[in-house]
């Protein structure tokens, strides 16, 4: 179905792996060796000679090369379509305001955000911080609780890793201003949440994510070195092969400008992608509207490796607009989250005639289980008795307890005439979290040269299967504060400035509204609303909490049938593979996340984590990640294959420059 991509489960070192030929199937599902410490972990002087992706592409089949020049200045004049930076970071939350400020000292950083810069998943982010800060716990039982909560997928050494620098990514964040409750004793207020079994979430009451944004942005506009483009939407990597075809770079990124409907260029020696998750796959979902999967869709086209993106995160407890006493006047654009905190401060999980249920799917932990424990209990509770909502109720501790430790919740509850120190709460599992997405080593890096990963759309490892509570932010932090050391060490051994040559290395993106007549656009606008609509709807119906093979089965064929019959209707009207607008892009981008989960949920014949199947409903006694390595062994559609078009032109030997390299 992904047409770009072969599915890897199994169990032997990657270091060794030998991909299938490019001519056997794309989806073919191969027993082969993986090691999530040995995968693409590097130290900081690294190579990545036997790390390098060896599938075939399109542009493997060209020789091109690229030719330095120097720039004497940025290029930051207004009208520029191309524009010259040290690093590029793509997204503005957590993971990529972190990391601009760290190298913002070794050069120039463009940060591209595709909304307003708070509007991310770092700003909707109520719970907080993971962090060992308190005497009575330790690195050993946070690695614990993470790795009980991965349900043992998860990577060791990286979970080694965050749990021991996590402590200090939170002292740094309240060193730039960030501010967090504190108790009566004076020391940070430690909450505790589901999975977790200390104390050692750090929040600022229910809006920690809020805060963070608000502190790292205040930094990032005082920093002289860094430049925020927002309302730029990302379309595709710049990358290149090298001669030989085994090197694939990344150069910056195409984005267009949705305030002047142009394209710009963003010309970098290193990329972060920080570019958060892809929530709006499914029409539940506590993300923001930029949450469209564009970095995962974006990385897999440019020949990144993909993994785990079969394990999606439901939050057990979205609010219910259903169960409100007063309804909300038009469609929330995403779910208002009810923090786990509520759970873990003492809240009760009830069906509607108020029986509590939870203790009947996990006696132990209760309420207080993991986030897919309880997120399968509720839709159980729901379909059983045919209710479209469970009760959450907090109103048996003391009114101004809740208050004080709930007031974003409080407030948002009592809009719609729900006092929540009185009343339980309606509330329905809701998309929330991608545990898969961009392979990454531990210092952020990928399969593609200049291109680092970070936050949400990196798969570290750290997660395995499921997302143990507030460890995602943690996650980011500590990646973003990795990646920077590499990076600088890649930018620094680049030449000045580069461009391609004078012609250009890649075919520039058209935009649509330029081009076309203005009720074709609007044609296209509403049947690409309907196609992200049916999408939404199928990947609800079949591919959301719990699955199994022929529904698997029947999504995938859905897709690609509703795939091909949005794309020709673009054609048909006179779309071009090289035109944007941002309701297409975002729907390409939708479609190859799609298919990414799916072929990878149909890889895993194993109940685990945040993916369970009626067909196999046990864990297996080993279990290994999904791999997916981009191939171009079959036709791709358009959202599987760059706008970009690498140009077949070689530099001449008699033309000069200050380097030229391949």
């Amino acid at each position: 179905m992904a047409a770009t991509s072969m599915v890897i489960f199994g169990t032997a070192n990657l270091n060794s792996l030998m991909l299938p030929h490019a001519s056997k199937s794309h989806s073919q599902t191969c027993p082969v060796n993986l090691s999530f410490n040995n995968f693409l972990h590097q130290d900081a002087s690294r190579r990545r000679g036997s790390l390098l992706l060896q599938s075939n592409c399109s542009s493997a089949k060209v020789s091109s090369y690229r030719r330095a020049i120097t720039v004497s200045s940025l290029n930051l004049e207004e009208g520029d379509v191309k524009k010259y930076f040290d690093f590029v970071v793509i997204g503005s939350g957590v993971a990529g305001l972190k990391y601009a400020l760290e190298v913002s000292k070794h050069g120039s950083v463009a940060v591209i955000t595709k909304a307003e810069p708070q509007e991310s998943n770092t700003n909707y982010a109520q719970g907080g911080v993971s962090a060992v800060l308190c005497p009575t716990d330790s690195i050993e039982n946070h690695m614990r609780d993470t790795i009980i909560a991965g349900a043992y997928l998860c990577d060791e050494e990286t979970v080694k890793v965050v749990c021991t620098e996590g402590p200090d990514r939170v002292k740094e964040l309240i060193s730039i201003g960030a501010s967090f409750d504190h108790g009566k004793d004076g020391n940070l207020h430690l909450a505790r949440e589901g999975g977790h079994s200390h104390r050692r979430i750090v929040h600022a009451s229910d809006m920690t994510g809020r805060e963070i944004e608000r502190a790292l942005l205040s930094a990032v506009e005082k920093d002289s070195n860094i430049f925020m483009f927002g309302h730029y939407f990302a379309i595709d990597l710049l990358t290149s092969r090298s001669q030989d075809g085994s090197d694939i770079h990344c150069h910056g990124v195409d984005a267009l400008d949705t305030e002047t409907n142009k394209v710009i260029r963003f010309i970098a020696k290193t990329t972060l992608l920080a570019s958060g998750g892809a929530g709006h796959l499914y029409p539940w979902t506590t993300n923001p509207p930029v949450a469209t999967g564009d970095g995962v869709a974006m990385a897999h086209r440019a020949q990144a490796v993909i993994s785990n993106m079969e394990f999606v995160q439901f939050h057990p407890t979205a609010l219910s607009d259903d169960g409100l006493p007063m309804k909300p006047s038009k469609k929330r654009d995403n779910a208002f989250l009810i923090t786990e905190a509520v759970r873990g401060d003492g809240g009760i999980l009830y069906n509607q005639s108020m029986q509590r249920f939870m203790p009947l799917y996990d006696e132990k932990r209760a309420e207080l289980a993991p986030r897919d424990v309880v997120a399968r209990s509720i839709d159980d509770q729901m379909k059983k008795r045919n209710e479209k909502y469970v009760l959450l109720d907090i109103s048996h501790k003391p009114a101004e307890e809740i208050l004080a430790h709930f007031p974003n919740i409080a407030s948002e509850c009592l809009r719609y005439g729900l006092d929540i120190t009185k009343m339980a709460i309606p509330v329905v599992p809701a998309a929330h979290y991608m545990c898969g997405g961009v392979r990454a080593g531990l210092y952020g890096e990928t399969n593609v040269e200049g291109l680092y990963v970070a936050g949400e759309v990196a798969c570290t490892g750290l997660h395995g299967a499921n997302r143990l509570a507030s460890n995602s932010l943690l996650e980011a932090l500590v990646f973003a504060q990795r990646a920077v050391e590499p990076s600088i060490e890649h930018m620094s051994k680049q030449p000045s400035f580069f461009e391609v040559e004078s012609s250009g290395m890649w075919d520039p993106p058209v935009l649509a509204a330029a081009c076309l007549d203005g009720s074709v656009v609007e044609e296209i606008v509403k049947r690409t609303e309907k196609t992200r609509a049916d999408l939404q709807s199928i990947m609800w119906e079949y591919v959301a909490i719990v699955r199994s093979t022929s529904r698997l089965k029947a999504a995938e064929w859905r897709i690609v049938e509703l795939e091909g019959e949005w794309e020709d209707f673009l054609f048909r009207r006179g779309w071009r593979r090289n035109m944007v607008g941002v309701e297409a892009c975002e729907m390409r981008n939708l479609f190859c996340c799609a298919k990414l989960v799916v072929n990878s949920a149909q890889s895993r014949r194993e109940s685990r984590g945040l993916h369970f199947t009626t067909d196999f409903p046990n864990e297996h006694k080993s279990s290994f990640p999904t791999v997916i390595f981009p191939s171009s062994s079959v036709p791709g559609t358009w959202s599987s294959r760059q706008l970009q078009t690498l140009i077949p032109q070689c530099v001449s030997s008699s033309e000069t420059s200050p380097m030229n390299f391949i």
